[in-house]
């Protein structure tokens, strides 16, 4: 609808002032109607007129052009026209979906990427939370995604880690890991152990130099039956279920993990393969010269031949596009990391500009509990996946005295995605899982009571047809029409909180109808409980693509 409404209006324009513009409307403030547009102060200077003047001209065209959609037109300020939709066309605005404008595109969406070997901390579950999300819009708007992770099952933390897994087993003892219960904690504590002593003493870090070496040949030969080898794979299979498990408990599925073993020496080939035009030999290591490119300089493959983990990046960005294919990749990683794949990408664009012309890095800030716990899995005093689900969890029990996963995945999902995308993310358990105010639990609650009201009625909601709205019943349709625009622009902009704010206001606007216009047992019924059913539904898709699920009853 809002569509056509600015094809025509741009028409108008055409046809007033032979100018060719690119409307666009705006959803102002009901008082004054459903759609604005500045075009008229856009215009002024092209045509050499006052914008109102512009604009009364304008008005007056678009009564006749839209004589079929409006029933109201109207000229404020210096020029604004205020368009109000009459009651046939709001009505077929309600019936619209949003559009499938990525119909025919293949996107691969990259997040989460947890390291084997370490523990899954509250990052990973913020960017897990946020690439379902956006996952989810680009395939409500047609696209074929394809999630997908990536990982660290080499480099120096794994020698970290298995350092000190060898000092606990007093050797390559393989069979000593039989005894190993609560595996992923086991192998965390194992982390942080090896990282101490790596900073602490200078003999274990020439072990651990070395053990990380012995580490990358495992993957060179395809060992998996030396004794290193089957200690290694073991642990690496321990991070691997660990991982399936969250993710499960979760709702986030990917379709494959990409771990730096595999991508390593793709990305070894291809960086040199390009020493002398793209990378460079400085000190025994190859590196990118960034501060050409206004960035700044990076080891990609170090003096001892190792690679870093940015000629895994380089192998990463070829495998997926020979997987894939992509018209797009999006990558969603913490900000610090910014500048680290700007020179990763710029590096590929010098010798491969085509597999990294539709790349978009998205960046979010730190999570951090309300009160402040600063994350650092290097001294093991790290925000843990997990322990914001507790809090959750234990919040929920405290506040609502109910135990209900549901309630509490909702709570921590809509609390990271109801903040726009990009800064820090400081996370109230307690507000989290309130019953009232911008809350998931709030919204799946107002599901479960609109629920419950369509089933007391004992009919099916549907909207009849040529209704004439009153005044309360229109403003509920007017804000349920605006989802599919708000759907839209979310997916443009890949920014799920546009979805979060709407759905919250939305449940707002129908508490306010609710409280001032009976539903059951009114001469009215059929139409409100039309738009019960529209409201209800609404609710139910906009939180599927948070991953919200919207329960019947709570």
């Amino acid at each position: 609808m809002k569509e056509v409404l600015e094809e025509k209006v741009a028409a108008a324009v055409k046809e007033l002032f032979n100018v060719e513009v690119e409307v666009e409307l705006t959803r102002p403030d009901e008082q004054f109607g459903d759609y604005a547009t500045n075009v008229a102060l856009q215009l002024s200077k092209t045509v050499g007129k006052n914008p109102r003047e512009i604009g009364e001209a304008l008005g007056a065209k678009l009564s006749d052009t839209l004589k079929n959609e409006a029933s109201e037109i109207s000229v404020a300020g210096p020029g604004f026209i205020n368009l109000k939709l009459n009651d046939t066309t709001l009505f077929q605005a309600l019936k619209n979906q949003p559009a499938k404008s990525l119909a025919g595109q293949v996107i691969v969406a990259e997040y989460s990427d947890p390291n084997p070997f370490k523990v899954l901390h509250a990052g990973h579950l913020y960017t897990s939370v946020v690439g379902d999300a956006i996952s989810n819009l680009l395939e409500n708007a047609g696209a074929e995604v394809h999630r997908v992770n990536f990982g660290g099952d080499v480099g120096l933390h794994v020698g970290k880690t298995m350092w000190s897994v060898l000092n606990e087993l007093k050797g390559e003892n393989p069979d000593g890991l039989l005894q190993i219960k609560d595996q992923s904690e086991w192998l965390a504590e194992h982390y942080i152990r090896g990282t101490q002593a790596y900073d602490e003493d200078e003999q274990a870090k020439a072990e651990i130099v070395e053990l990380n070496k012995r580490i990358y040949r495992i993957h060179d030969v395809d060992d998996h039956d030396s004794p290193l080898a089957r200690i290694y794979w073991t642990c690496r299979q321990w991070s691997y279920d660990y991982f399936d498990s969250f993710y499960d408990s979760i709702g986030t599925k990917f379709e494959k993990y990409y771990p730096e073993s595999q991508t390593a020496p793709i990305g070894i080939k291809a960086v040199r393969e390009q020493i002398g035009k793209v990378y460079q030999e400085s000190d025994g290591a190859i590196v990118f010269d960034g501060e050409k490119h206004g960035l700044h300089t990076r080891v990609f493959i170090n003096s001892e031949g190792l690679p870093t983990y940015e000629t895994k990046d380089v192998g990463l960005v070829i495998l997926k596009n020979e997987d894939y294919h992509p018209n797009r990749s999006i990558i969603i990683t913490g900000n610090e990391q910014e500048q680290y794949l700007a020179v990763v990408l710029k590096s590929v664009e010098q010798f491969a500009p085509e597999l990294v012309a539709g790349t978009s890095h998205l960046t979010h800030g730190m999570v951090k509990l309300a009160g402040g716990v600063k994350m650092s899995s290097r001294l093991g005093n790290i925000l843990r996946a997990i322990d914001v689900l507790s809090a959750a969890d234990e919040a929920n029990r405290a506040r609502n005295n109910q135990e209900n996963p549901e309630t509490v995945l909702g709570a921590v999902k809509y609390s990271f995605l109801k903040n726009r995308t990009g800064g820090d993310i400081i996370y109230d358990p307690a507000e989290s899982v309130s019953l009232e105010g911008n809350s998931g639990p709030y919204l799946q609650y107002a599901h479960a009571r609109a629920q419950s009201i369509i089933k007391k009625a004992g009919v099916s909601p549907d909207l009849p047809e040529g209704v004439v709205f009153e005044a309360g019943e229109r403003t509920l349709a007017r804000k349920i029409s605006e989802y599919p625009e708000v759907v839209d622009k979310a997916v443009d902009e890949l920014m799920p909180h546009l979805i979060a704010t709407y759905l919250y206001e939305l449940a707002q606007t129908f508490n306010r109808f609710y409280e001032n216009n009976r539903v059951l047992d009114d001469e009215r019924q059929a139409v409100r409980l039309g738009l019960l059913g529209l409201y209800a539904q609404t609710l139910k898709n906009g939180l599927g693509l948070l991953g919200i699920t919207a329960p019947d009853k709570m």
